[in-house]
């Protein structure tokens, strides 16, 4: 009877521990069912490896979320309709953007919302549209794997020319200028002494020169001074020509001919009979009174 009882007690326990598991996962998921979530969508232009039903989606690099569904855009056979299950309180906004991102090179893929900025309108669904469509961009290895073509060649062209800049011909001539630079380079270093006196010299020259050019200011300030006058004497002689000095010059030269007429018939009198000034012209008769 006692193993009975035992066999009892065992049974009694494994049962009971079944039935809080089961009313445990019961509950969880219907805390999980019952949690309400904001349902979002962007389309992704191209494939969209990586993702899948259940991939976690970041808000500025936080989980807030799963991808809830993917489908292909019935309108455009390049791009793959994305369903988002995100937080309620997100508070997306117009100006978000959507991506594919990766952690790390090799790690999983997720969905990654931008913030946007806090002056944008909050994102609501517009007429014929399920849920809210954010707005979806490439991703940075995305964009890597459509330049990398272009990378690529590129690469071939500059290695082609560098090549071809590198030929036997170029290489000799390099070889040949590095020859001589370091024959310029020893020169130079066998006749540091000269170079340091033609230095000096030239500083000796440079002070001689400064000390010239202080001997000489005082000749050019009196050089200014006699340019100056004759400055004015120009401005003087310019005023003559333009004034009214000028317009009675003839007139000026007229009187002087009459006096120097005047003056050869007073010098033509005197030589003929000197006493006519003194005494007048003694050769009148005699005048009665």
């Amino acid at each position: 009877m006692e193993t009975k009882a035992n066999y009892v007690a065992v049974g009694a326990f494994v049962l009971t521990c079944v039935i809080g598991l089961v009313v445990a996962i019961l509950w969880l998921a219907g805390a999980q069912y019952n949690q309400e979530y904001s349902y979002y969508q962007t389309f992704f232009k191209g494939p969209v490896t990586g993702l899948g039903k259940g991939t976690i989606t970041r808000y500025n690099g936080i989980e807030v979320g799963r991808i809830a569904s993917l489908a292909f855009d019935p309108n455009d056979p390049q791009s793959v309709v994305v369903t988002l299950q995100v937080q309620p309180d997100l508070n997306i906004r117009e100006d978000s953007i959507a991506s594919i991102e990766s952690q790390g090179l090799t790690g999983a893929s997720y969905v990654e919302i931008s913030g946007g900025t806090n002056t944008a309108p909050l994102l609501i669904a517009k007429p014929g549209q399920k849920y809210p469509v954010i707005r979806a961009k490439q991703s940075t290895l995305q964009q890597l794997e459509q330049s990398a073509p272009e990378l690529v060649a590129r690469l071939n062209v500059a290695a082609q020319r560098f090549s071809d800049l590198m030929n036997d011909e170029n290489r000799r001539n390099v070889t040949h200028i590095l020859a001589n630079l370091d024959n310029v380079t020893s020169t130079l270093a066998s006749r540091s002494g000269e170079i340091d006196a033609i230095i000096r010299n030239a500083n000796q020259a440079t002070k001689t020169l400064n000390t010239a050019l202080l001997d000489v200011k005082p000749t050019l300030d009196d050089a200014q001074v006699t340019l100056n006058k004759y400055g004015k004497v120009a401005d003087d002689a310019d005023s003559f020509i333009n004034g009214d000095a000028l317009a009675q010059l003839p007139d000026l030269i007229s009187q002087s001919r009459e006096l120097v007429h005047s003056l050869n018939r007073l010098s033509d009198r005197l030589n003929k009979n000197p006493t006519e000034i003194l005494f007048g012209d003694r050769r009148k008769g005699f005048d009665p009174k």
